[in-house]
Order: structure tokens, then C-alpha cells, then sequence
């Protein structure tokens, strides 16, 4: 099973291709130099987040922009440990300090703890807004998004079905590529 990430690309409101973001690149790449001027969008399944990337120069140049190479330095990057800032009042530090293994090691506890109490709710919170981000930019000026955004939000994937009806095909079936599994819609 690839558990590898996924991203989509839209030129305009028709999907272009969905898959790992090099391959979703590289064909990106092709279109861009096909038929230049054309509005790319390319956004995260994971996030909905849309990203910009500059695509000029070859396809090597897009990628070394884009996927850069990871700086290796204090850490153990080979394990996966990723450094980032976390800011806590003294107090929590100072409780942190005081737990078995340290700060690092108490927070990570703390992390899985809580992946663990509700991973179903998680993931259908993720996919929501996932699918929120998406609707925003690729539909929010369609009609019926806002009734389709409550919707959503609420979890009401029939008054959800009912709102999205109208827009374009590949925006409704990315839409909900995003929300299954964790709706249980049907794409």
C-alpha cells in the first residue's frame, strides 16, 4: 500500500492529475509548456492547501525548487525526528522537564496519547477541512457554496450532494475523493 502523500492539479476547473507530488509535477510541467498561459492550481489531498510552484527552467529545476534537498545537521534525521519551535508558558516547560525521558520525549508521549483517543474523528476533521480549503478557492464563487460549506461543516452529506449538484464535474468528484473515507461518500 503507497502511503505517499497525493496531489491534485486543476487547469481551471478541469483535473489534470492527481498522484505524488514529482509526478504531478512533471505533468504539470508538459502542460504548462503546452499550453502556456493557462491557470494552474495545485493543491495537497492531504491539506487542501494549494501551492504555488514556479515552472520555469526544466523539469529538474522545477523539482530541485520544489522538493528541496533535507539539511542534515543536530538531530536524527535518518530516524524521521523533524526540529521545530514550540512555545510554552515556564510552567509547562518546567513540568515537561520533569517527566521521564525529558521534554522530547514527554511531548511525544503526549502527541500519541492523543492520535490514539479519536483517530476516526480526527480524520474526518482533517478530510473537512481539507475539503474546505479546496471548495474555497475552486468553488467559491460557484453557486451554492456557502449552503454547501455548512453543510459540510455540519456533515450532511445529502443537503452536501444537493449544493454541490451545479458546479463542475471534476471539482464535485475531487471534493469528495477528499471526504472518503471518513463520510463514506461514494466518488
Amino acid at each position: 500500500m503507497n502511503t505517499e502523500p497525493t496531489h491534485t492539479a486543476f487547469v481551471g476547473t478541469q483535473r489534470l492529475v492527481t498522484g505524488p507530488l514529482v509526478e504531478v509535477l512533471r505533468q504539470t510541467k508538459v502542460q504548462v509548456k503546452m499550453k502556456q498561459g493557462q491557470s494552474v492550481l495545485i493543491f495537497s489531498d492531504t491539506t487542501g492547501r494549494q501551492t504555488d510552484y514556479d515552472f520555469t527552467g526544466s523539469i529538474e529545476e522545477v523539482l530541485e525548487r520544489a522538493l528541496p534537498a533535507v539539511k542534515t545537521g543536530p538531530g536524527r534525521p535518518k530516524l524521521g525526528v523533524v526540529s521545530r519551535e514550540v512555545s510554552l508558558l515556564p510552567r509547562h516547560w518546567d513540568w515537561l522537564e520533569g517527566q521521564r525521558g525529558g521534554a522530547s520525549a514527554a511531548l511525544r508521549r503526549l502527541v500519541d496519547e492523543a492520535r490514539k483517543a479519536d483517530p476516526e474523528g480526527d480524520r474526518r476533521r482533517l478530510a473537512t477541512e481539507a475539503a474546505g480549503r479546496f471548495m474555497t478557492v475552486m468553488a467559491g464563487d460557484l453557486s451554492g457554496y456557502e449552503e454547501a460549506s455548512r453543510a459540510l461543516y455540519a456533515g450532511d452529506t445529502d443537503r452536501l450532494y444537493l449544493h454541490i449538484s451545479g458546479w463542475p464535474e471534476a471539482v464535485q468528484t475531487h471534493l469528495l475523493y477528499l471526504l472518503d473515507p471518513p463520510f463514506g461518500v461514494q466518488t
